[in-house]
């Protein structure tokens, strides 16, 4: 835990070195949202190779870029792609981006990803508000030491995504004229998508959208006394009963097509903070 807190101040410093002022806000993209970057008025850009100690983001949707900039005056920290389980990388290479955020000052985290829909009354295309999540990839990223200087040994996660930031986030929906839906996303490793059979117990435990990625990047945030929103583009939904095979490229697409909404909901977010 040690080297790994003195990696983080190691990349934290050398941003330090070359950003204007300190970030309050991070956003986090997920699968075909790297548009989501071109709201910010840029300062500084990096590539993730660049950052000493930064791990490389694998999966051809996630560039791998960091940005420095503002939106609507605020200053915020972008990171254009995620790592994830699938990849080989363990939790603490996937919450890297989250200790590095919490190390240059960032209070207010908002992740986006693809998921998978479970419940019926969804349709692709649907941007959910994530109200709560069921962590299925059977690891924790805050198993081992605790480091005290960054977050308590049990944190409560009654609360993990703030219910003041969805409402901020449901509001601008509405005011867009962008229907938001919300529900419970559940977090698998990947990367091979779901049998029906495992869409059925999904559904019957509550969850409402399926992905791999997001949960232990929220876990470590709220261990680091960051306040959370989480927003999810349906990229698909399954029916067990009906199946149909799902290509990435086409789960690609579709949070592309998305991506301009997702966009209009970060950045009206962002403004109407308080």
């Amino acid at each position: 835990m040690k080297n790994y807190k003195h990696k983080a101040i190691e990349a934290a410093s050398f941003l330090k070195t070359r950003i204007k002022k300190p970030s309050e806000i991070g956003i986090l993209t997920g699968t075909g949202h790297g548009e989501i970057t071109k709201s910010l008025d840029i300062d500084a850009s990096f590539e993730y190779k660049d950052i000493q100690h930064f791990p490389i983001s694998t999966v051809e949707s996630h560039l791998g870029r960091l940005f420095i900039g503002s939106m609507h005056g605020r200053q915020i920290i972008a990171m254009q792609g995620r790592l994830h389980l699938y990849e080989g990388y363990s939790p603490s290479h996937i919450t890297f981006p989250i200790r590095l955020m919490q190390e240059l000052g960032v209070k207010t985290l908002i992740l986006s990803n693809a998921s998978g829909g479970i419940n019926p009354l969804f349709k692709a295309g649907d941007i959910m508000i994530i109200k709560d999540h069921i962590n299925l990839t059977g690891s924790n990223p805050l198993i081992g030491p605790n480091e005290e200087t960054w977050g308590i040994r049990f944190p409560d996660m009654t609360q993990a995504y703030d219910t003041k930031l969805a409402s901020i986030a449901e509001k601008a929906g509405k005011d867009a004229g962008i229907p938001l839906q919300k529900g419970v996303y559940a977090g698998l490793t990947g990367p091979c998508l779901e049998t029906p059979a495992e869409v059925r117990f999904l559904r019957a435990i509550g969850a409402e959208a399926v992905g791999f990625s997001t949960i232990h990047e929220v876990i470590t945030a709220v261990h680091a006394g960051i306040k959370v929103l989480g927003l999810s583009t349906i990229t698909n939904v399954h029916d067990p009963d009906k199946p149909v095979e799902s290509t990435i490229e086409e789960i690609i697409a579709v949070a592309k097509e998305s991506s301009l909404k997702l966009a209009s909901i970060i950045s009206s977010v962002v403004e109407n903070l308080s």
